[in-house]
């Protein structure tokens, strides 16, 4: 009976596991060193679950991104990076519902700043603070763009060219 409860937990546990991703809680400052220290094609997504156009714009970047990946492999891959700005009562369990349910598996993130005189020159001197807004970034090749507007797949198709040559 032991050895049933013992597999029981350990299936729970399993289960939980694979079902949703850990939702870490970042400061921009953070954001920005992520930014800056990335060795590969970067492209950083502010969005969140509220948003209509950032929900419409999440499987193009999964599809583009997941589809680059698995043509090229781990040497050149694209880095996504989900910055969620989703209400505080959200983190951390409505946003990883919400990527358990979309089978989203980019890196997620929240951003713990309400700030946007702070926050947003830290990514772009030129942001409003308006969502959904995107950073294509490529620290090799300098390859640096920002677009604070929903993405058409064609959109991100050319963007993830520009970044990665």
């Amino acid at each position: 009976m032991l050895r049933y409860k013992l597999l029981l937990l350990f299936l729970f546990f399993v289960i939980a596991k694979m079902q949703g991703q850990e939702i870490k809680s970042v400061k921009i400052t953070e954001v920005a060193q992520f930014i800056a220290d990335s060795k590969s094609p970067l492209i950083v997504n502010m969005w969140a679950t509220w948003c209509k156009p950032c929900v419409e714009e999440l499987p193009y970047f999964l599809e583009e991104v997941n589809n680059y990946n698995a043509s090229k492999g781990n040497a050149d891959s694209i880095q996504l990076l989900l910055v969620s700005f989703d209400f505080a009562l959200s983190f951390p369990d409505g946003i990883a519902k919400f990527a358990a349910k979309r089978n989203i598996n980019a890196r997620i993130v929240w951003l713990d700043e309400t700030n946007a005189d702070y926050f947003c020159p830290k990514i772009d001197a030129k942001w409003s603070g308006a969502i959904p807004s995107t950073l294509f970034i490529n620290n090799k090749s300098g390859y640096r763009n920002f677009v604070e507007e929903q993405i058409s797949h064609e959109q991100l198709k050319n963007e993830i060219k520009a970044i990665v040559h």
